[in-house]
């Protein structure tokens, strides 16, 4: 079952009907400035999607509803799109890769990289 995420620029829920809930908010930061850049706070939080089908879904649902992302990255191992939630922290959407798909060098250590992730494609996996 597909985790939902949903946003506003209040804050973000998601969850399933199964499953409880994870819920944030900006009440006590409206309208108030961001932290100041390489302060002390919350980097960025990430969430990991069970597949590639889950993660188009959602990057679907930030794209109809017009949030704006900030990348999308193939880091080999693994998708990531980023996105800022309303007080500028960095959000992170994933999905890991099987194993068996991760990119591997000659000597079969493993080869991360940061290359441009194929939007259009991933948004083939809502068709």
């Amino acid at each position: 079952m597909a985790t939902k995420l949903h946003l506003s620029r209040r804050g973000a829920t998601t969850g399933t009907p199964a499953r409880h809930h994870i819920g944030l908010n900006t009440w006590y930061s409206k309208d108030a400035p961001p932290a100041p850049v390489r302060s002390a706070g919350l980097f960025h939080t990430a969430i990991v999607y069970p597949t590639r089908r889950d993660l188009a879904v959602a990057f679907k649902r930030l794209i109809d509803a017009k949030y704006p992302i900030t990348g999308a990255s193939d880091h080999g191992v693994s998708e990531a799109i980023y996105l800022n939630d309303p007080d500028q922290n960095g959000v992170e959407l994933y999905w890991d890769r099987p194993q068996e798909q991760w990119p591997r060098r000659a000597d079969g250590s493993l080869e991360m990289y940061t290359r441009s992730l194929d939007l259009h494609a991933l948004m083939r996996e809502t068709d």
